[in-house]
């Protein structure tokens, strides 16, 4: 199956990088979400990372022009109705990727496949609520999506040849580099780097250094580009104790527990950059 147009459901950080690289791609796009306002904050962040490409002459007004006009927004899951592709990108929360799901399961055409841009959920429960689990992929996105090779292209058990070979020629389409993955809590990516990010912060939690030199560290010693505790404020600190909850879950091991200073500054509403405060604080 060749794709030709695509839905991307969620206009945030990651939902509207992923509009951006299929509309530069030459796909038709729809961008997806229940709020107005994030639609047009969607768009904005979109036309801003483009005119910095224009700015910097690796695309031309004209390219950028095109890009955006490839794209539509949409307040109605029912736009899907004409769709090959539809990629999720909410909230981290199984409740509300299933409920997507179950519905766009009725809404698109029997050919279509749907993905999820989940960093950390099972692919197989998705794909079960739906009446084609073979049609249904995960396909994780690095953040900043524009800038990120990387998609990992997680297979679920139920998932078929054909569905996964669309996909990685999609992702290639894109100037992707598309990696295999199985269905395993966190799959590659979420499983190695969140205990990595959470020891850190039990490095914190027990005194050993403060964040700066863990950082300094980390990026000094082992050639990182950015410190673990500063990328956990980048990702967010509410999804970093997501997703090392739902590997402590997934596989019931005493290594996964996250760190109870990771917990508190959640509490505490300290999220890191979004929030304004996490182990830094940002203007």
């Amino acid at each position: 199956m060749t794709i030709k147009n695509v839905m991307v459901i969620g206009a945030g950080q990651m939902g509207s990088g992923i509009a951006q690289v299929f509309a530069q791609s030459g796909f038709d796009v729809k961008l997806n979400d229940l709020s107005e306002e994030a639609l047009q904050k969607g768009l904005a962040h979109m036309e801003k990372i483009l005119s910095r490409n224009v700015e910097k002459g690796r695309m031309t007004e004209d390219e950028k022009t095109a890009t955006l006009n490839r794209v539509q927004t949409t307040s109605s899951l029912n736009d899907a109705s004409d769709r090959d592709l539809v990629i999720e990108a909410v909230v981290e929360n199984m409740d509300v990727k299933t409920k997507v799901f179950q519905q766009l399961d009725q809404i698109t055409p029997k050919h279509a496949i749907l993905a999820t841009n989940t960093s950390s959920l099972p692919i197989t429960d998705i794909a079960a609520v739906t009446d084609r689990p073979d049609q249904v992929i995960g396909m994780h996105f690095m953040n900043p999506v524009p800038v990120m090779k990387l998609v990992e292209v997680i297979r679920a058990i139920q998932t078929s040849d054909e569905t996964y070979a669309t996909i990685e020629e999609a992702a290639k389409a894109l100037g992707k580099t598309p990696v295999e993955v199985n269905d395993y809590p966190g799959f590659v990516s979420n499983r190695i780097l969140m205990p990595m990010i959470n020891e850190a912060i039990y490095t914190v939690y027990e005194g050993v250094a403060e964040p700066e030199a863990i950082d300094e560290v980390m990026k000094l010693g082992m050639n990182h580009p950015m410190g673990p505790l500063t990328l956990a404020d980048f990702i967010g600190l509410d999804t970093c104790l997501y997703i090392m909850e739902v590997l402590y879950e997934g596989f019931g091991d005493s290594k996964y527990r996250p760190c109870p200073l990771l917990k508190k500054y959640v509490s505490a509403g300290w999220l890191g950059k979004k929030s304004g405060r996490g182990f830094y604080v940002y203007e």
